[in-house]
């Protein structure tokens, strides 16, 4: 299981959600994971208030992100513009499997309107206890891709 620096933020169509997976990984898990916010339920705020200092959190200590919000697209598109982050969207444990073993991924973004809390907590599960693969084939199409970062 996933043991270093952990991050969470959504904004507020992903605030219960979050608020339930914080509790997960803290009582469930036994993993200490830092909320970025926010920190209440506020119908105006805006995801990149909130994902985007989670993506720096990420690469500067060299851990995992979560984000949050309705469909998780917004949210993955925000991250991904930071140089370093690599997010995908986490729809099922499938899919969080091979996020991690092919594309290394940073980040995990999910849709609070489309997962329940029971799916949501195994997508993540998924997420934390898998690690890249290391395969050559995977390290040589990440390196294409983060060339066009350059």
């Amino acid at each position: 299981m996933y043991n270093k620096n952990l991050f969470i933020a959504s904004d507020h169509g992903g605030y219960q959600l979050k608020k339930r997976l914080v509790r997960y990984c803290e009582n469930e898990l036994n993993l200490k994971i830092e909320d970025l916010g926010p920190h209440e339920h506020d119908p105006a705020d805006d995801y990149p208030d909130f994902v985007i200092p989670l993506a720096h959190k990420v690469l500067e200590s060299k851990g995992r992100g979560i984000v949050i919000c309705r469909n998780g697209i917004g949210v993955c598109i925000a991250v991904n513009k930071i140089k370093g982050i690599k997010c995908g969207i986490g729809y099922n444990s499938s899919v969080a499997e091979t996020m991690m073993q092919h594309d290394n991924t940073n980040v995990l973004a999910l849709a609070a309107d489309h997962l329940s809390e029971d799916h949501a907590m195994l997508i993540l599960k998924k997420w934390l206890e898998t690690e890249f693969s290391g395969d050559e084939r995977h390290i040589r199409r990440l390196s294409k891709v983060e060339a066009l970062e350059k």
